[in-house]
């Protein structure tokens, strides 16, 4: 992992992975989404609003995995200090805050004529929202500590401790019984049928080659930002030596 500790080597391995996971994503999500609109038939409870399954599922998949690599990222900088852990903590925190919203949005479209209703305030849903919330702390307290030259490591403290909800998430409907179905995928079986079960992988496949070709986008974005600030800060301070020097002969 340290291998890729220096901007530079991490820079020339992403140029050319960004546009692999980009267009493969895209191409992978497009066909899937396809797939699903056209090829799927309509589930015999749910009808036509099964469909929704091939971007809510993903999505769900995203938010709670883009929190992890938030986790993992801030291990690997408290525990190993690696210089851009906290770099991958901030470009995963956005892109995992809109796939948890796209989640809600399409779960409560979903519910609605499943359920009967938009929202409920079970397990699943409520744990899910406190995930919303935490990607929006943890981007306020990141962005704060990058702004005022804090101590990443608050936010990678943060990171951690949110780490708690994701159990919670997957457990939730185990735990408690509520509207939400129960889980549909578990280890070495699944109660989908292989006509959405398919489909679905390649789904999931496509959102996260898409997710990681965003969160490498944005990495390369915030090292670009912070060697252009250091370089003014250098100018700056090269700019203010001649005055501190001529101050000193006059003196």
């Amino acid at each position: 992992m340290h291998i890729y500790a220096n901007p530079k080597r991490f820079l020339s391995l992403a140029k050319w992975l960004t546009p692999l996971f980009l267009w493969s994503g895209i191409l992978v999500t497009a066909l899937s989404i396809g797939w699903g609109l056209t090829q799927v038939p309509p589930d015999r409870l749910m009808g036509e609003s099964v469909r929704i399954l091939f971007v809510h599922v993903p999505s769900a998949w995203l938010g709670m995995g883009g929190w992890t690599g938030i986790a993992i990222a801030s291990a690997a900088l408290l525990i190993w200090k690696h210089p851009l852990a906290s770099v991958a903590a901030r470009a995963i925190a956005l892109p995992g805050m809109v796939f948890t919203a796209i989640c809600l949005a399409t779960g409560s479209i979903w519910g609605r004529p499943t359920w009967g209703t938009w929202w409920v305030w079970d397990g699943r849903l409520t744990s899910m929202l406190v995930l919303l919330f935490l990607y929006a702390g943890y981007i306020a307290l990141s962005q704060a500590t990058a702004r005022e030259g804090g101590a990443p490591k608050i936010a990678a403290i943060f990171g951690l401790v949110g780490a708690v909800n994701i159990p919670i998430i997957n457990r939730s409907v185990v735990w408690w019984n509520s509207l939400h179905q129960p889980p549909s995928i578990t280890a070495g079986k699944s109660a989908i049928d292989s006509v959405f079960l398919v489909p679905l992988f390649v789904a999931v496949l496509g959102f996260t080659l898409l997710f990681a070709a965003i969160v490498l986008m944005r990495m390369r974005a915030l090292i670009a930002e912070q060697q252009v600030e250091a370089r003014l800060r250098r100018r700056a301070l090269d700019d203010d030596m001649p005055v501190a020097t001529s101050r000193l002969e006059n003196a």
